[in-house]
């Protein structure tokens, strides 16, 4: 066999993988939605059912690592299948892959026994993670201003005390990472920690579910007192926002994927409604503005997906990727929040009801312009960051 044949042997199961997860997402998660998202009992019921069917297909965990039960693949090989599973919220949850941040973030950064005890679990699907870094009282974007608290116990470990808000599926997570002054003051970069919580830890509580938009899944919590072990440590003490930084490049890049993934089902819903709805004049893809809303979704699309594949390409190189994850996670969003925006056009009252996943991918599109950053943010880093380089350098007046 030659290397060509290898090369070809790879790019064709590269191609059936993600035919296979596409199917799985659009014939087995897509009907399941509005129970899904209704929550309750019925949903664990179903999620679990979902999981289970993902393991028989194979398609189970494919970004974890192998040795810890997961497919192995490699953050370039995943990338269309994350932007695949993305297509709907409850893709990366029913096929395995969402605890990939913190198996990559625990992996590199926590204790033996953190290792041994809770990443198989993770990878398994028996134990479930959240994050939490953003505070009620303080500007999310500044995470040195956390006013959240630990201190060190008379015996070793820590005392956490502080309170938390807009915690992703914090409702049902057996294991908290949180963000956590050990010294120093406020405004102080160093001094930081992340210690990871069991949540049947007593003081810890939920203090209330946060919906956005009228969609659930954000929470705020409370850590009064909390006791954590030495061992749950994550990273060194004081470096919290060098792993937060590391982790903050890896999500924003996958979320850009989803939400790649979410646009283009808006755009094949809007192109399929465009093709079938019959009006006075015949189809409305016979209409010149129906066009151009086509246009527009197709060229935003076009734009994004390879600034978001740039980046990715990028991360998983372990390269600087700055200033392409600012550009991937601003463009994706966007567009989400653009063509969703005009597919619910297309499809007139209909699309604000009840019988499309519209309101709901658009509902995510506004919200990806202010979760893990907002537009301004990431718009003035980017630019920041593009000026420093330039700095010293001859520039000619155009």
């Amino acid at each position: 066999m030659t290397d060509h044949d290898v090369m070809d042997h790879g790019a064709a199961d590269a191609d059936l993988l993600l035919k296979k997860v596409s199917a799985f997402v659009r014939e087995r998660v897509f009907p399941a939605e509005p129970d899904l998202d209704a929550g309750g009992p019925t949903a664990r019921v179903l999620r679990e059912r979902l999981r289970g069917e993902a393991r028989e297909s194979g398609l189970w965990a494919l970004p974890l690592p192998a040795e810890l039960g997961g497919g192995g693949l490699t953050l370039s090989a995943y990338a269309a299948i994350a932007e695949a599973e993305g297509a709907s919220d409850h893709g990366p949850v029913a096929l395995g892959s969402a605890p990939l941040l913190d198996v990559t973030m625990l992996s590199r950064h926590g204790s033996a026994r953190v290792g041994t005890e809770y990443l198989p679990r993770l990878v398994s699907g028996d134990l479930r993670t959240c994050y939490a870094m953003t505070e009620p009282d303080t500007p999310g974007t500044v995470p040195s201003l956390t006013a959240t608290r630990a201190e060190r116990r008379s015996g070793g470990g820590w005392r956490v005390t502080g309170r938390k808000w807009f915690v992703s599926n914090a409702g049902d997570a057996d294991l908290v990472t949180v963000l956590a002054r050990t010294s120093g003051s406020a405004g102080d970069r160093t001094g930081l920690s992340l210690l990871l919580v069991p949540t049947e830890s007593p003081g810890f509580r939920i203090v209330r579910e946060l919906p956005i938009l009228g969609a659930t899944g954000q929470y705020e919590i409370e850590f009064d007192g909390v006791e954590v072990d030495e061992d749950h440590l994550v990273g060194d003490t004081g470096q919290a926002l060098v792993v937060a930084g590391e982790r903050l490049q890896l999500g924003r890049t996958l979320r850009a994927l989803r939400w790649l993934g979410q646009a283009q089902r808006a755009f094949d819903l809007l192109c399929d409604r465009a093709a079938a709805r019959q009006g006075t004049r015949g189809p409305l893809a016979n209409h010149q503005l129906v066009q151009q809303h086509v246009f527009e979704a197709l060229l935003a699309l076009r734009t994004a997906r390879p600034l978001v594949y740039e980046a990715m390409a990028l991360v998983a190189d372990g390269r600087d990727a700055h200033v392409e994850v600012g550009l991937a996670k601003t463009a994706s969003a966007r567009t989400l929040q653009d063509v969703a925006d005009r597919a619910v056009q297309v499809f007139g009252a209909a699309g604000l009801g009840p019988d499309t996943p519209l309101p709901a991918l658009f509902r995510t599109g506004r919200m990806a312009r202010i979760l893990d950053g907002p537009d301004e943010q990431h718009v003035s880093a980017v630019a920041r960051r593009v000026l420093r380089s330039r700095q010293g350098s001859a520039v000619t007046p155009v």
